[in-house]
């Protein structure tokens, strides 16, 4: 199942233009909680769109768990009309998040992350995570970009804190950070030695399992970037 957070602004309209047909469909017919929705050939038919269209709004709504796809049974509805009707209203008004604002959500979930992690790593956990410490100490030493590298460091931890919601969140916020980091505004003025410390000692930190070091060493470590995104959004104010 293909879910981005940064859909074209056509792809987002076409698609959110199913939803609402759909939508539209189960209302008339009055569908409750279990209760099976018209195939997608149907669907595509009455619509008069594409089949894999008809697919693609099903997944997101999916995604959302608002309907469910059972096995030889075809596609449910998974909550009331009321709680359906609600919020789908409120996924096709969703805009594609800023880059700040998917900043601000991977701080918050990291400051939780390495506190679980810090409490609930095992040896291997420390292996992956000492594993993709060394990869970003070997790419910015010589030079080379290392923003993969950095957040696959932050996944790893994430891996540790054995809480898949929040794997979930960090593997779906990830792709769309890397796909609009501005390096040149946020990097600018970065370190080597002081880089590399930070990431050492939220490794340290979770090695020792001190869960309150680990939250001020990943807090230190976002210091730099919090205090970039709280200054655009205050010249963006001003605008």
């Amino acid at each position: 199942m293909k879910i981005s957070l940064i859909d074209t602004n056509a792809k987002k309209t076409s698609e959110n233009s199913v939803i609402c047909m759909i939508r539209d469909l189960i209302n008339s017919k009055n569908l409750e909680r279990g209760d099976k929705l018209p195939s997608e050939r149907i669907m595509s038919e009455k619509f008069d769109v594409k089949r894999n269209h008809i697919r693609e709004a099903i997944r997101k709504l999916e995604f959302y768990g608002i309907i469910k796809s059972m096995s030889q049974s075809g596609t449910i509805l998974n909550i009331g009309l009321t709680g359906f009707n609600g919020m789908v209203d409120e996924i096709i008004s969703l805009n594609t998040p800023t880059f700040n604002e998917l900043v601000e959500t991977r701080i918050s979930l990291e400051l939780k992350t390495v506190s679980l992690a810090a409490q609930r790593r095992t040896e291997s956990d420390l292996k992956r995570i000492k594993d993709t410490l060394n990869d970003f100490k070997a790419k910015i030493t010589e030079g080379d970009d290392y923003l993969e590298e950095d957040l696959l460091f932050h996944l790893a931890i994430a891996k540790a804190s054995k809480n898949n919601t929040m794997i979930s969140l960090m593997l779906l916020i990830t792709p769309p950070i890397l796909a609009t980091y501005d390096r040149k505004s946020v990097c600018e003025g970065d370190k080597l030695i002081s880089e590399i410390k930070k990431h050492e000692d939220i490794y340290l930190a979770i090695e020792s399992q001190d869960t309150e070091l680990a939250t001020d060493m990943m807090k230190h470590h976002f210091n730099k970037l919090s205090k970039h995104i709280t200054s655009s959004d205050i010249n963006d104010s001003k605008k």
